[in-house]
């Protein structure tokens, strides 16, 4: 539009008559005369303006969220990370305090068998087709083969391989070992074997007792020790090897056989104790757990 006398008259017209309605609205306050024009354009604008807010709003969310989505991400990873090390803060809490009390229980068999030993972890299961356990400790800690290896509870079996830092232990379980044994009570004499269930899958681990005397008294519930070995070794006097769980019936027999429960629960195997040491004389029945206590009637 081009620049005429006109259009400034025009636009100077305008111009007073701003200032005169300025003034007017100014000094007659809440009486002024424009109150109902500014009333009529808050009806007609006012919509427009809030669709428009509207709008405009979630836009500005969108790009307040795009801003912060990175920082909130990172929280939330930091989050997770954090509920992880919780979790395997507790988890190893757990192991912790359960391998303190069985480490606390073997240093408390061992005492009362007065038995030397060298606490271990097993660490692997199973070579070829044996009953056996790795564990954490060797030559250099002292073991050798033909060692006898207990937990708190009695019998896991006999070192049979050493090397620097771990050694293979046989468990009694296997059908290859052979442990002698001495009743609780009658003091009578003969041998537990292995019968190749460490308790995997259905049953639970079992031993065949098998007395020298065809006419001992056998029942179950009697208790059984380890005899001792020749010089100790591989086996020491004393540790508890399990209770009679049935007694096998066998015509003709010139022994008497039965089954053992082991105390030793065999596929839960963790903390163990190597005897790098005998005892100065024989602790007979004296690492035998107490009997639980019968109700009085």
């Amino acid at each position: 539009m081009r620049d005429t006398g006109k259009n400034r008259l025009v636009l100077g017209v305008l111009l007073v008559a701003s200032l005169v309605l300025i003034t007017l609205d100014f000094r007659g306050g809440e009486n002024s005369p424009l109150n109902v024009l500014r009333g009529v354009g808050a009806a007609v604008f006012g919509p427009l303006e809030r669709v428009a807010a509207g709008v405009v709003r979630p836009v500005g969310n969108t790009f307040d969220a795009i801003r912060d989505a990175p920082g909130q991400r990172s929280r939330a990873e930091d989050l997770v990370k954090e509920n992880q090390e919780l979790r395997e803060q507790l988890r190893s809490t757990t192991v912790d305090k359960g391998r303190a009390a069985q480490l606390e229980k073997l240093l408390g068999s061992a005492g009362l068998g007065g038995y030397k030993i060298v606490a271990a972890n097993v660490i692997s299961a199973g070579q070829g087709f044996e009953d056996t356990v790795t564990i954490d400790v060797g030559t250099l800690s002292g073991v050798k083969p033909d060692m006898t290896v207990m937990t708190g509870d009695g019998l896991v079996g006999r070192v049979i391989k050493a090397g620097p830092a771990s050694a293979t232990v046989l468990l009694a379980t296997d059908s290859a070992s052979t442990v002698g044994a001495r009743m609780e009570t009658s003091k009578e004499i003969g041998s537990v074997t292995g019968t190749g269930r460490r308790g995997f899958g259905v049953g639970a681990a079992t031993l065949r007792l098998e007395l020298l005397a065809p006419d001992a008294r056998l029942s179950p519930g009697q208790r059984v020790v380890t005899l001792g070995s020749k010089d100790d070794r591989p086996y020491v006097p004393g540790v508890p090897i399990g209770v009679v769980d049935r007694v096998e019936q066998t015509p003709g027999a010139l022994t008497r056989t039965a089954l053992i429960r082991p105390f030793v629960h065999f596929s839960g195997l963790d903390v163990v104790g190597v005897v790098v040491a005998p005892p100065a004389r024989d602790p007979h029945d004296a690492v035998l757990p107490p009997r639980p206590s019968t109700p009085s009637s």
